[in-house]
């Protein structure tokens, strides 16, 4: 017993005696470890620090698009060739008309038509027409604006009237008359005569130049362009020879005639 005692104390005393140089080394080892440390230069360890880098946006890149590259069809230059010469074509001289005794101009082509001009001895013009059915002659007179109608019987002539054109006489385009064709025209027949008849037509006296008759008659066997006019509205009775024998039938037109012109014509009922 008393031996298990004197084991146990002195494992107690070991193990403090142990517990003792345990602190006196470590004391010594932290004071040499703090000296030493005293004489440590401070060496900063650099830590690695990201750095920013400016990224340049994405620079967006046009992709190029298919242009479409017309290739012109070749065209075909033509050769220059002379242009012959054109010949200027010969200028038709109208023939022309010397007054050589007092007249009068018409508005048709005989002197059943209306006045339009008074011509006198050594008045000019040229020819610009002719009509078929008879020898007047449509002139244009250097004194005058307009065109009338003259008798070859009073003028001299030079050159080839053949080459003028035929000219149907406009009565409408004269002027205005104001009155109007006659009323109640109507016709009868003796044998070979035609009597016409129409109601007076009243015109101020100023303006009353009567009445004109267009009509185509049957006479010896020849079929006539035949005019008549008359003075005056109190004419209002025509009779014309008229026979049988023409391949043709016989007509007319009958107008009222004031100073400005002709009215539209009326068709005669023919027997």
């Amino acid at each position: 017993m008393m031996r298990k005692i004197i084991i146990a104390i002195f494992l107690v005393f070991s193990l403090s005696a142990c517990a003792r140089i345990e602190n006196y080394f470590a004391e010594k080892t932290a004071v040499a470890q703090s000296a030493t440390a005293a004489l440590w230069t401070f060496t900063p360890t650099a830590t690695p620090t990201s750095t920013f880098t400016s990224t340049p946006p994405a620079t967006s890149t046009n992709t190029p698009t298919a242009t479409i590259t017309l290739t012109p069809t070749p065209t075909f230059t033509p050769t220059i060739t002379s242009t012959p010469t054109i010949s200027p074509s010969p200028t038709f001289d109208f023939p022309t008309v010397k007054v050589h005794t007092t007249a009068h101009c018409r508005y048709g082509p005989s002197s059943a038509y209306l006045h339009a001009a008074d011509l006198y001895a050594d008045d000019t013009g040229s020819v610009r027409g002719r009509f078929a059915n008879s020898a007047w002659l449509f002139v244009k007179f250097d004194k005058l604006s307009y065109w009338c109608w003259v008798s070859p019987s009073v003028v001299d002539l030079t050159g080839d009237v053949t080459r003028v054109n035929y000219i149907i006489p406009d009565l409408q385009s004269i002027g205005s008359n104001q009155y109007g064709p006659p009323h109640n025209v109507r016709a009868t027949r003796n044998d070979n005569q035609v009597t016409i008849n129409w109601d007076q037509m009243n015109m101020t006296e100023d303006k009353d130049r009567g009445y004109f008759i267009e009509a185509w008659v049957c006479q010896n066997g020849a079929y006539l362009w035949w005019t008549v006019s008359f003075p005056n509205q109190f004419t209002t009775s025509y009779t014309v020879v008229d026979e049988p024998g023409c391949s043709q039938p016989s007509y007319g037109d009958l107008y009222t005639v004031e100073k400005h012109g002709y009215s539209e014509p009326i068709t005669i009922p023919w027997p």
